[in-house]
């Protein structure tokens, strides 16, 4: 089965790019936003598979639009998609839900690989709402946090 992405990145270049990588690794664009709440109301409208996520963008900026979309589905996959040099709002995120992390600038397998991960751990228990929602992360955030 197909797995569908919303790209979450104020950079129109960027968009594409992310776009580019997944189609060409079989996922599905649903949606594209320029910023935050593009992201939260897109998300709440196609609820996607998976979600890359800038951080710096405008309105609301990255990090709020991770917790809002964790507080409507706290099994959302979200990939933040940030520059080298923001390790700080990287662990925010991490913190407040993002599932793993690619810098900026990446190559088209280290997005894909990142991507087929966290596809694979799309499936949400059956009957089950968490009290803190999912607490599965990957290995290399423990630098981080």
């Amino acid at each position: 089965m197909t797995k569908t992405v919303l790209i979450v990145d104020d950079s129109i270049m960027m968009r594409c790019l992310i776009a580019e990588t997944l189609v060409d690794a079989g996922w599905l664009v649903v949606g594209e936003a320029s910023d935050g709440r593009e992201a939260v109301d897109l998300y709440q409208q196609f609820r996607p598979d998976a979600v890359t996520m800038d951080i710096v963008m405008p309105d609301i900026d990255g990090i709020q639009a991770l917790a809002e979309i964790m507080q409507y589905d706290p099994y959302a996959k979200v990939v933040i998609v940030s520059a080298l040099g923001q390790t700080g709002l990287i662990s925010e995120a991490i913190r407040k839900g993002a599932q793993d992390f690619v810098m900026k600038p990446f190559s088209a397998q280290q997005l894909q690989e990142t991507m087929q991960v966290i596809a694979e751990d799309v499936e949400e228990p059956i009957g089950v709402w968490p009290i803190r929602g999912p607490t599965r992360r990957t290995r290399r955030f423990a630098s981080l946090t």
